[in-house]
């Protein structure tokens, strides 16, 4: 959620006078427990009711330390420092209050009640925007899929274009330079794709990207195509701006592999942040700030009703306070840390604790971070984001296949079970497809497996370009993969991938001085024809398996009757290879 500045000011400030407008009834209320207490002693601070009166008294102190910091009333939160000190060292030592703790107490108490007062009288005069930096979406005119490509070669201009269009790229060729920066003033790509060389020069394509860059407001990615490849063609490119640098021939799944880097448009789900606060107007503080840095935000004021919370939202991470009444931060995180649904999720502790021990305490029972009040804005915002964006990483080796970023075979098996049950539910038809890549051992006997390696990183790349954000796709192992269509005919999941088998038939893979390109066959089953999960799953191995007895490079589609399976579409095998690229 982006705010505006004049929402950030509004908010903040009617945050900050709402606090200073509660003062001086927090201040009453500090006082008439100190007179409740003072009666009662410290010795030997028993029985627990004693000692839990005293304990909650310390806390109202050290909360308002930090809450004040917070909203810049520096005098308040420093009296109030000094007081807690004075009632700890109080309690440390169990014995009776003296006249002269009680003194310096009670004169500390005035000094407070005093600075509160003036706080809130003055607090419709103070008009204060914190350090609260502002995201905006970015530049929205580009065209996420569209590529200029700047190419006078007309063979390998239409070359490249086809095998872009294989992966969703949308390409408009240029086979002169004039007209190229009209062209984008008009409508900005996502990538330029261009050569260096020209008939009006040598280097004129990177001094045409030269000047392209600094006619745009943000630049452009830009890829480098060349037959030139030394030294100083690079470095005139990386002056240039350029982000990469293919000789030619060019290397189709490295320039792909870049451009899917570079034109990525997707924006990741928004951090989940569960704030533990229980003073309420803190804790909005702290959602709005990091509800103005694009995360979302939940707000539980009392640490007793956090686990429903914890199961609703899913936060990514617990931004929580170290001292509340009834169960402090360090008693709360050792409560979420014995479940093991949430063993792996950050804890960040915010708290006025500067002693290293109370610190190292929250850490040793499952902290991941310890934050100081007060916090700047920029400071918090970029401690979470950091946090979750490490969380998420770790979260997504265990769930996702190294090589492709592809769900791996357990969390496949997983969403299938669930999107079968959720496909029970709304009585909505679901298709499982299974594809494997045909004579893929041929690939690497002949190639190596780096290529290989390649190869099945091509294909999972066409897999998530090609199908819908709603689809579920997944490495199932070696070379097979996986597709969950949610809401879905069998029919209609059987054309799309067909349209895919396709498409991948035509991908031409680099093998050093030589081309070649593969093919793979699939086997599609659906619900309600297969009514669970592992009949689904069976059912698809099979038709591919009958896809591959009848000839590869075809998709066949399970049927429960024992007839002969159809197939939607086959051709013969394809591993062909084309030599004497150079």
């Amino acid at each position: 959620m982006i705010i505006s500045v004049d929402r950030i000011r509004e908010e903040f400030n009617s945050l900050r006078q709402g606090y200073e407008q509660q003062l001086p009834n927090k201040m009453a209320q500090i006082e008439e427990n100190w007179h409740q207490l003072v009666g009662r002693g410290l010795e030997n601070l028993g029985p627990a009711e004693l000692r839990e009166e005293w304990d909650n008294f310390h806390c109202s102190i050290h909360r308002l330390v930090g809450s004040s910091a917070t909203f810049g009333l520096i005098e308040l939160s420093e009296i109030a420092q000094a007081l807690e000190s004075r009632i700890k060292e109080a309690i440390a030592s169990g014995q009776p209050l003296t006249a002269e703790v009680k003194q310096s107490i009670m004169a500390l108490l005035e000094s407070l009640k005093l600075s509160a007062f003036a706080s809130e009288k003055s607090c419709r005069e103070r008009q204060v925007l914190p350090n609260i930096p502002l995201y905006s979406p970015g530049n929205s005119l580009r065209d996420g899929k569209l590529v200029f490509l700047l190419e006078d070669d007309g063979a390998i201009s239409e070359n490249l274009a086809i095998q872009l269009s294989f992966f969703g790229y949308k390409v408009r060729k240029f086979d002169r330079l004039s007209g190229v920066k009209e062209a984008i003033s008009k409508t900005p790509p996502a990538a330029l794709i261009a050569d260096i060389m020209w008939p009006e020069g040598q280097f004129a394509g990177i001094e045409m990207i030269q000047e392209i860059q600094q006619q745009c407001s943000s630049p452009i990615p830009v890829l480098f195509i060349s037959v030139i490849d030394n030294m100083k063609a690079r470095l005139q490119a990386v002056r240039a701006g350029g982000s990469a640098y293919f000789p030619k021939p060019v290397d189709m799944g490295r320039l792909i592999d870049k451009l899917d880097v570079l034109t990525a448009s997707e924006v990741p789900d928004p951090a989940r942040i569960l704030i533990v606060e229980d003073e309420a107007i803190l804790a909005r503080y702290y959602a709005t700030v990091l509800q103005q840095a694009s995360m979302m935000t939940v707000v539980v004021t009392d640490p007793m009703q956090v686990m429903q919370p914890l199961v609703d939202f899913k936060p990514d991470l617990i931004l929580m306070d170290m001292y509340m009444p009834g169960c402090n931060g360090l008693e709360l995180a050792s409560v979420i840390r014995q479940q093991d649904a949430y063993v792996s999720i950050p804890i960040v502790f915010l708290s006025v604790e500067t002693n290293v021990e109370p610190q190292l305490a929250a850490m040793h029972l499952g902290g991941d971070e310890f934050l100081t009040k007060p916090i700047e804005p920029l400071h918090l915002i970029a401690e979470v984001k950091s946090r979750v964006r490490r969380s998420r990483i770790l979260n997504s080796y265990m769930v996702r296949d190294s090589l492709t970023g592809l769900l791996n075979h357990t969390k496949t098996k997983e969403q299938l079970s669930r999107e079968m049950e959720r496909a029970k539910r709304q009585h909505m038809p679901l298709s499982f497809a299974m594809i494997d890549i045909d004579c893929f051992k041929s690939v690497n006997d002949i190639f190596g497996h780096l290529i290989g390696d390649r190869v099945i990183r091509s294909l999972s790349r066409l897999l998530q370009q090609r199908l819908r954000k709603t689809d579920i796709i997944g490495r199932y192992g070696g070379e097979e993969f996986a597709i969950i269509f949610p809401n879905t005919p069998i029919a209609s999941a059987a054309n799309v991938i067909n349209e895919i088998r396709e498409g991948f038939a035509k991908v031409r893979q680099q093998a050093k001085d030589r081309e070649f390109s593969v093919t793979f066959s699939g086997g599609v089953a659906g619900f309600p024809e297969y009514r669970d999960a592992n009949s689904l799953n069976e059912a698809a191995d099979k038709a591919l398996y009958q896809a591959k007895r009848t000839g590869r490079n075809r998709v066949a589609i399970a049927s429960p009757t024992p007839s002969t399976q159809p197939t939607v579409a086959g051709t013969e095998c394809g591993l062909k290879i084309y030599e004497n690229m150079r």
